[in-house]
């Protein structure tokens, strides 16, 4: 473990979930700082708090309900579909979200004196949102350095595995039951394993079954 502090971008969802018990086996201070910003189903707050809880992680909430005013969007308004058309971005998608996110995180973090920022983007699977690539987490963590003078690290303990190695990372970290049974991933905001229907469940399921599908038959899981 290094004797140092992380900041955790932390929604609650499996991916964020499963990246804060990977900085608490690898940080000594954790904090988890989870974003309000108007989101349909307030139970992402509400999950993510009662996480935090039971690791008994420090869990901050910031008010960032103008994101949501500025940027409509489906997570936002109940009145946009969850919907993909070829060629265009999801409706899910929210403009500026991450590079936000990040950025207030990185204030909390220089005044705790954390170095890490952790967050759980992916590039592999994911809804081809641009702000969770690679290439912009890498020029965020270069501004972040810049405009506060300050060696911040942005760490992507996901970036480039696939939902079912997401899932083995959880599994190797002892949290799979933990990841499966109180995170909230889906959109119509039910705990676990969620709707089935919506992208974000059938992205998680798809992804728990190639795992499942690679352990030995004694050991698969449900």
């Amino acid at each position: 473990m290094q004797k140092e502090k992380a900041v955790v971008v932390f929604s609650g969802g499996q991916d964020s979930t499963t990246c804060l018990i990977w900085a608490m086996q690898r940080f000594e201070e954790v904090t988890a700082v989870t974003f309000d910003y108007g989101q349909r189903h307030k139970l992402e707050v509400e999950v993510a708090a009662a996480i935090a809880e039971e690791l008994k992680v420090e869990h901050r909430v910031l008010d960032m309900s103008l994101l949501g005013q500025l940027a409509p969007n489906a997570l936002t308004r109940g009145d946009i579909a969850i919907e993909q058309q070829e060629g265009s971005l999801p409706t899910t998608f929210v403009d500026g979200r991450n590079l936000l996110f990040l950025s207030f995180a990185a204030v909390i973090a220089k005044q705790i004196g954390a170095k890490h920022i952790v967050t759980g983007v992916c590039e592999t699977d994911f809804s081809g949102y641009p702000d969770c690539r690679d290439v912009f987490v890498k020029s965020a963590n270069v501004t972040l350095n810049l405009a506060m003078d300050y060696p911040f690290v942005i760490d992507t303990p996901l970036m480039w595995l696939s939902k079912a190695e997401t899932w083995e990372l959880a599994d190797r970290l002892g949290a799979f039951d933990f990841v499966r049974q109180r995170t909230l991933t889906c959109y119509n905001g039910i705990v676990a394993d969620g709707c089935g229907e919506c992208p974000a469940c059938k992205l998680r399921r798809k992804g728990l079954d190639e795992y499942a599908a690679s352990l030995p038959k004694e050991a698969d899981r449900p």
